[in-house]
């Protein structure tokens, strides 16, 4: 038989307790209470609970004092905050300091429900965030992330706070950095693992279309309509929707993308018919949301509604010391795709450890893509002269201080790399153009002036 599960109740307003109490003894839970810090400590102290409800602002301290005794005392008890709505950033604060979730007065019994019958999946996370932890310290990856940077240790401790929750999480950073990477890994370690996880980038869809793609559109709507389509967010009910580049955003879909998540619900283009949709939004940008908001580009209330729980992604120069492991990951990966045992030679990394990287990771990931073309031995060492001039002509002296021999130009560099491409993609030019992060037409562009030359 399963031992029953424990809540406290902590909150001074006594209907609002009595009401919690209710609500939670009807969800299989043996309910608390207490009024105050001291009340509540006498309570954790006579029976462990399993969750704590909490209010933030109590007569003899804050619920801040409460999350510390948790921490120090269990790591058993689960902690949904509960706040007045003007002091929801108290409340992401109190996410950062280990609560799971948070609720909004009125609590919102709906939510609560769902909250607490999802309280063993969150329970079961907590053990394999902590596995994922130790394979920082023993691997240098954190699920689908490499590096063990401190940088990247404060990244890693944010995402295992916020997975389990249900907040909003807005990932900024420059391009490259590896956003959907940690929206990708929030997901994976929230409850909704395994629910739908999409992607939109709001700044590739066309403005004519974005409307249909995210809310959906109802036969004969628009000319072309033809049957009903379930957009973005119908399609990740349950689930995650992830919308890259957010600030790229038309400011008519920024009104009707806060009114879907302050209700829950949305209608379809050309349809008056509610929908109701569960969907945790992640979004991301590499703009400065702040300064588009003064622009007036941004609405402020959209983004006081994503930003609930802010992750920020440093630049690759900011954490060099990652630069070696993200390479031999890349590495490792296209030797499994292509069957060899390509390696990175010693003074090939010290050359990448150096560089710049204004393209972030995407850019150290196309350089090890293109430097495994031009290393043609299947279990050959990658060394210097297969990488780009701009970054070979960086190599250090030699034993005896002189430079290494000639260095090639860069035209022939390039020329160099395209046939190489072209050799190992069996002569397909799509392919070839894909891994050189060209386009097609300038693929075939250099390849009629080498044949003019």
């Amino acid at each position: 038989m399963t031992a029953m599960l424990h809540a406290l109740v902590v909150d001074d307003d006594k209907n609002s307790q009595r009401a919690l109490a209710t609500l939670v003894a009807e969800q299989g839970f043996a309910a608390h209470t207490a009024g105050s810090l001291r009340e509540a400590r006498g309570r954790l102290l006579a029976e462990p609970p399993d969750v704590v409800l909490l209010d933030l602002i109590l007569p003899d301290g804050t619920g801040f004092d409460l999350i510390q005794d948790l921490k120090e005392q269990t790591d058993r008890a689960e902690i949904v905050v509960i706040t007045g709505h003007s002091s929801v950033g108290t409340a992401v604060e109190a996410l950062r300091c280990g609560a799971c979730d948070y609720l909004t007065k009125p609590v919102d019994a709906a939510r609560l429900r769902t909250m607490l019958a999802n309280l063993a999946r969150t329970r079961e996370l907590r053990p394999r965030i902590g596995e994922l932890r130790r394979q920082v310290r023993q691997l240098g990856r954190f699920g689908l992330l490499v590096g063990s940077s401190p940088a990247m240790q404060k990244v890693y401790d944010h995402v295992g706070m916020v997975a389990p929750s249900t907040a909003t999480v807005l990932i900024t950073g420059e391009s490259g950095t590896g956003k959907e990477l940690v929206a990708q890994t929030v997901h994976e370690l929230s409850r909704r693992q395994g629910k739908p996880y999409l992607v939109v980038n709001c700044a590739a869809v066309s403005p004519n279309l974005i409307d249909s793609d995210l809310f959906g559109h109802e036969r004969g709507s628009f000319t072309g309509a033809e049957r009903v389509h379930h957009g973005y967010f119908e399609r990740a009910d349950g689930g995650t929707l992830f919308l890259d580049e957010v600030s790229e955003m038309p400011p008519e879909l920024q009104a009707k993308l806060l009114r879907v998540l302050e209700a829950g619900v949305l209608a379809r283009v050309g349809g008056e018919k509610l929908v109701k949709i569960d969907v945790r939004i992640i979004a991301a940008t590499n703009r400065d949301l702040d300064a588009a908001v003064a622009e007036g580009k941004f609405r402020r209330d959209l983004l006081y509604r994503l930003k609930v729980f802010p992750i920020h992604l440093p630049p690759l120069r900011e954490r060099r010391e990652d630069i070696a492991a993200l390479a031999e990951s890349f590495l490792g990966e296209l030797n499994q795709q292509e069957g060899t045992r390509k390696t990175l030679a010693p003074t090939t990394i010290a050359i990448l450890g150096r560089c710049a990287w204004p393209g972030n990771v995407r850019e150290l990931k196309n350089v090890v893509h293109r430097a495994f073309i031009l290393a043609k031995e299947e279990s050959g060492e990658i060394g210097p002269s297969c990488l780009a001039p701009e970054l070979s002509g960086q190599v250090p002296a030699a034993d005896d201080g002189r430079l290494p021999g000639s260095i090639e130009t860069l035209a022939q560099a390039e020329r160099r790399l395209i046939f190489a491409s072209l050799d190992h993609f069996g002569g397909d030019k799509r392919q070839a153009a894909d891994a050189l992060g060209v386009s097609l037409r300038t693929l075939y562009n250099r390849l009629r002036e080498y044949e003019a030359g």
